[in-house]
């Protein structure tokens, strides 16, 4: 009731019961987009009003058109459409396989396209071409303080390469050559024992913090788990992160089933078990904002990116990598680097299997 009283919520519904048309998706786009069409929106399709839509990916395809529609040249227009198109968005749509999109997924894509269009239209400030730039040309965009994105550029770069539309043009590509903060273990227990103990905090706070301190996982996935991902049976709670559940320590495991039991938000229209998420929002129908969640996991002290990395660095020490790939739903590959910066190796966990008998690994 205090939302509707709002003067930009009180403009909006008058303008829409003006509207004769039926209230569809398509007309609140027509509206100019804030917080109040946003909200209501959510309102809509939390209460089934409005068929659920991935917002995320629609806003990106909107912005993505807009963004070809102002580039005029057919040439330019052909390469921005081939590269935002066919490229990064067919990408994510495949990556996606119908899972809704993520607000750093659609950024990401962004991002891309907007260095493709700065560097594009540097170029035409240059009287230049993308097929006529030399390397000598590319240089100067790299070396000039006006140049942005560098590394979404280089991939620009090698793609208008492999596509004919530039020759002979490299790009100096930056490797991952491992974390960039100190691996603190001591510090990562002693966070693991406060939030496992303080009761002053909340539950929601307790369960984030330690699922990013015991199971490397990053906020952005914290923040879209469902009750589907909590597991009761035989007397255990899992969770299931990737492909294989994880079977969840006491008092860590109390604290997740009294999330799942009192999980509320204050903005939701309907009962609480209607909700899926572990982590409502204050938005109706979504899962709580993963800037909001990473803020929060710094007010309680945390660092989620060292934080996470400890975590990673130290499972992937003592695990084999396709098993911590399955547990922690994390592409092999990027296991695999994690475990040779830790010099673990599966010979080291064969033996202390062996030596401990055919059991399940925690």
């Amino acid at each position: 009731m205090a939302w509707l009283k709002l003067p930009k919520v009180i403009t909006l519904l008058r303008a829409i019961d003006a509207d004769p048309r039926p209230l569809t998706h398509a007309t609140l786009d027509e509206l100019p987009f804030n917080k109040a069409v946003s909200h209501l929106r959510g309102i809509l399709v939390a209460t089934q009003a409005l068929p659920a839509r991935d917002e995320y990916l629609t806003r990106l395809e909107r912005w993505t058109a807009q963004a070809l529609k102002d580039h005029t040249d057919p040439v330019e227009h052909r390469i921005l459409h081939g590269y935002a198109v066919w490229h990064h968005l067919r990408r994510l749509r495949n990556r996606l396989n119908n899972a809704p999109a993520t607000r750093l997924q659609a950024a990401n894509v962004r991002t891309h396209i907007t260095a493709a269009v700065n560097f594009l239209d540097w170029l035409r400030e240059q009287r230049l071409a993308l097929a006529t730039c030399t390397q000598p040309d590319l240089e100067r965009w790299i070396t000039s303080p006006h140049s942005t994105y560098p590394c979404e550029t280089s991939h620009f770069v090698r793609w208008s390469v492999s596509h004919g539309h530039a020759t002979d043009l490299t790009y100096p590509a930056v490797r991952w050559t491992g974390p960039a903060h100190s691996i603190d273990s001591e510090r990562r227990w002693t966070d693991v024992r406060r939030l496992l103990h303080d009761t002053t905090l909340t539950t929601p706070d307790r369960v984030a913090g330690l699922l990013l301190l015991l199971y490397a996982q990053r906020p952005r996935t914290i923040c879209r788990l469902t009750i589907d991902h909590v597991v009761l049976e035989g007397g255990h709670t899992r969770i299931l992160f990737g492909s294989t559940p994880v079977t969840l320590p006491e008092p860590l495991a109390g604290l997740v089933r009294e999330l799942a039991d009192t999980r509320r938000t204050r903005s939701r229209p309907h009962t609480p078990d209607a909700s899926p998420w572990l982590f409502p929002g204050r938005r109706p129908g979504e899962h709580i904002d993963f800037a909001g969640l990473d803020e929060r996991l710094k007010r309680m002290g945390l660092r989620p990116r060292p934080d996470r990395s400890t975590a990673l660095f130290t499972l992937a020490a003592g695990l084999p990598a396709g098993f911590l790939a399955r547990m922690l739903g994390i592409q092999v590959d990027v296991v695999v680097i994690w475990q040779q910066i830790a010099a673990g190796d599966w010979a080291a966990y064969a033996a202390d299997v062996a030596r401990h008998g055919d059991q399940t690994p925690p």
